[in-house]
């Protein structure tokens, strides 16, 4: 059986749907909290408090859809698709990474480190070692 067929491969990748899934039920019901994930301190002023919040719902809405979609592209996709969506994830990944070293000179790790394990995946997935 070719690796890319593996379905542990298939459980790695719905795990990772399951932890965006996760932090965007977190960040739209608890944009705070979400906030102090990414270790970024609230603004002072109520209207920037209000603008951060209602950014943090669409981080929210953006991470709810990346789980929502490797779930369906695990269950009802191709291997294909799903080691592209993943690859995609990650790369999401990345940028937030780069946003943080922006915001307050660090913490992309918190980003950065699960970005290889899902490109890594989605690579196997997509056949590179079959």
């Amino acid at each position: 059986m070719p690796l890319s067929h593996s379905k542990f491969l298939n459980w790695i990748a719905t795990a990772s749907g399951t932890i965006f899934l996760g932090f965007g039920i977190n960040a739209l019901f608890r944009p705070r909290s979400a906030l102090e994930m990414f270790e970024w301190s609230p603004p002072t002023l109520a209207a920037d408090q209000k603008l951060v919040d209602n950014l943090m719902v669409i981080y929210g809405a953006r991470d709810v859809f990346m789980g929502l979609a490797i779930y369906f592209a695990a269950f009802y996709g191709t291997r294909k698709s799903l080691g592209w969506t993943l690859i995609a994830a990650s790369g999401v990944a990345f940028v937030d990474g780069l946003a943080s070293i922006s915001q307050i000179g660090g913490g992309q790790w918190n980003h950065w480190g699960y970005a290889p394990v899902i490109t890594l995946v989605g690579s196997l997935l997509l056949g590179v070692l079959d």
